[in-house]
């Protein structure tokens, strides 16, 4: 699993278009505002002129069109207008405080240092904090002289001083509060979609392996089935063709064997055929034969009609073992009798056993012949590997010194501690063929 991408936010096109709509709207708005706040008469003989107003409006609204880009200095450039304007006495309140709460809200949920969009926002509600406890001590100042508000502690100015006070905090606070839980809910939003590409990634890394693993087992299948039974027929009709003018009683036998041996490989090409359109994953599971571990006697008497002499002895009380296994020790067994016909020369025999015992089979195929030098990677010889490889066992492949070769598979039946047989007599796992 990669490890995920650190998170950051970028406006897009129409991010940028929707903050340069929002300006605009703002700056009517502010502008309306103004013009009612000034006719209204809002701090009365100390009001500054209009057109201050529409200067505070235009310096809350213009850096609005960048709000998301630059959010930090967006919020500064706010927060010192609104401050001056308020100082000034300026007759625009509502577009400013709007603007204000915009720009800290846009400080948390778009800036992506986090650390630094805690400071400005921070540093900006203390000031305006600070600036606000001032201007209260201020305005008590002037007004106590009059009687409301040496009424006592909760004389009509004072309520007043605390309602502002109270309006304040929750002004700051939601900017604050709204803007974290943007950042955080986008953030959870592109954890998510990592995720589901990551998770889509491995689907098709899955789908992938799963149909590069159908592709190796069906050219296993393949190779096995072609190399042993077109084996067997050429070597069938070769000798066939050399006896049929001398022997002919011997060369019917040898076209005979040709002839079972074609139906043998029609059998194995259909049941492999019915296990590719076999729908659901029961084509992964099951092998794509009905051969087993006890249809290798029936295998070596094959490799003597074609020519090689075998013997072939089963050591031990034969054991049940799982379908798989069965399977795959016999096509181990076909094929290195295969490589026999087909490598050892003239005058070769061979020699298979299975071997039984309490927690293993064990199948060894030895032939003699020409000597073989360095081993040379085949088909064959990967298709042996990855069967006793899928049956949990270990396979040697290994030339004799005295000439031949010799391929022994050994595989284990105990599992957790507890024979296989077991769960194939308990109808956990399906028994392979034993005769």
């Amino acid at each position: 699993m990669s490890e995920p991408t650190p998170f950051t936010r970028t406006p897009t096109a129409r991010d940028r278009r929707q903050d340069l709509l929002l300006a605009a709207v703002m700056l009517v708005g502010g502008v309306i505002s103004a013009g009612l706040s000034t006719v209204s008469g809002l701090y009365g003989d100390e009001q500054a002129p209009m057109w201050w107003a529409l200067l505070v409006v235009v310096g809350v609204s213009a850096p609005l069109t960048v709000r998301r880009r630059y959010p930090a200095s967006v919020a500064v450039v706010i927060a010192v207008v609104m401050f001056t304007g308020v100082t000034l006495r300026v007759p625009e309140l509502y577009a400013t405080n709007i603007a204000m709460f915009i720009g800290l809200y846009t400080v948390g949920a778009w800036m992506n240092d986090r650390r630094a969009a805690l400071l400005v926002r921070v540093g900006i509600i203390l000031a305006m904090f600070v600036w606000l406890i001032v201007v209260m001590y201020r305005d008590a100042i002037a007004e106590a002289d009059k009687a409301d508000v040496a009424a006592g502690l909760f004389s009509p100015f004072v309520a007043f001083m605390m309602i502002q006070l109270l309006i304040n905090v929750l002004y700051f606070g939601g900017a604050y509060y709204f803007g974290e839980r943007s950042w955080h809910a986008a953030a959870e939003r592109h954890a998510l979609e990592q995720r589901t590409d990551e998770l889509e990634a491995e689907r098709a890394r899955t789908a992938a392996q799963a149909v590069a693993l159908d592709r190796v087992r069906i050219a296993r299948e393949l190779h096995d089935v072609v190399a042993h039974h077109v084996s067997v027929m050429g070597v069938q009709a070769g000798a066939a063709r050399l006896m049929v003018d001398r022997d002919p009683a011997a060369a019917k036998r040898m076209l005979a064997a040709v002839e079972d041996a074609s139906r043998d490989a029609i059998s194995d090409f259909r049941q492999l055929l019915e296990t590719l359109r076999d729908p659901g994953d029961r084509a992964a599971e099951e092998p794509a034969s009905s051969v087993g571990l006890g249809d290798i006697a029936r295998l070596a008497q094959a490799s003597r009609d074609a020519g090689l002499p075998t013997d072939f002895t089963v050591i031990g009380d034969p054991v049940p073992v799982p379908s798989t296994v069965g399977v795959n020790l016999y096509r181990i067994a076909q094929e290195a009798l295969t490589n026999a016909r087909r490598h050892a020369g003239p005058g070769a025999t061979a020699d298979v056993r299975v071997r039984h015992s309490a927690d293993a089979v064990e199948l060894e195929v030895v032939n003699t012949g020409r000597t073989v030098g360095a081993l040379r990677p085949g088909l064959g010889q990967l298709g042996m590997r990855e069967r006793a490889l899928a049956s949990g066992g270990d396979i040697e492949l290994q030339p004799r010194a005295q000439g031949g070769f010799r391929v022994r598979v050994r595989v284990p039946l105990t599992r957790a501690g507890h024979p296989i047989a077991a769960d194939i007599e308990a109808g956990r796992m399906p028994a392979g063929s034993v005769r």
